[in-house]
């Protein structure tokens, strides 16, 4: 299977710690395309050391996005490059998951929030969760998936 990641990294790099948990836990669900965003030597600055061109950046992690099988999305921290991540996750009609920490004491977007059905077997799920059970959390939803999800 082949999962996509998002999380801030021009939004803030506040929740890298929890990132580097979450792709550790994806990474035991398939391949992690975007395995970099849990990296410490990116900064709020970005990939610019790396990949100077924003227009590389964008058309790698399409590319990338394109051949998913799954997005997962920490949305807790605002980030415009993840919303637009999903809307571009919605055309494709790719599964999404996304995950929300109300213990930070953000609102949720309602375009994110309100773009789950509330149904257990929708393509684009939001889910409430604490730090202490992000593993429990993503074990649970990647269970749930269909086994015919990674035949690709």
């Amino acid at each position: 299977m082949r999962i996509y990641f998002c999380g801030s990294i021009r939004g803030g790099r506040q929740d890298l710690l929890l990132y580097q948990r979450i792709v550790e836990k994806l990474q035991t669900y398939g391949k992690v395309l975007t395995e970099h965003v849990s990296h410490g030597d990116i900064s709020e600055k970005g990939e610019g050391a790396e990949l100077k061109d924003d227009r590389a950046i964008h058309d790698r992690d399409m590319d990338w996005l394109v051949t998913a099988d799954v997005i997962v999305a920490e949305v807790t921290q605002p980030s415009l490059g993840v919303g637009y991540e999903l809307g571009r996750a919605v055309a494709m009609h790719k599964k999404i998951f996304c995950l929300f920490r109300p213990s930070s004491g953000r609102v949720l977007s309602a375009m994110i929030r309100g773009a789950d059905s509330g149904c257990q077997s929708s393509v684009f799920q939001v889910r409430d969760y604490s730090e202490a059970d992000v593993e429990t959390v993503l074990q649970e939803y990647f269970s749930s998936l269909k086994p015919n999800a990674d035949a690709h």
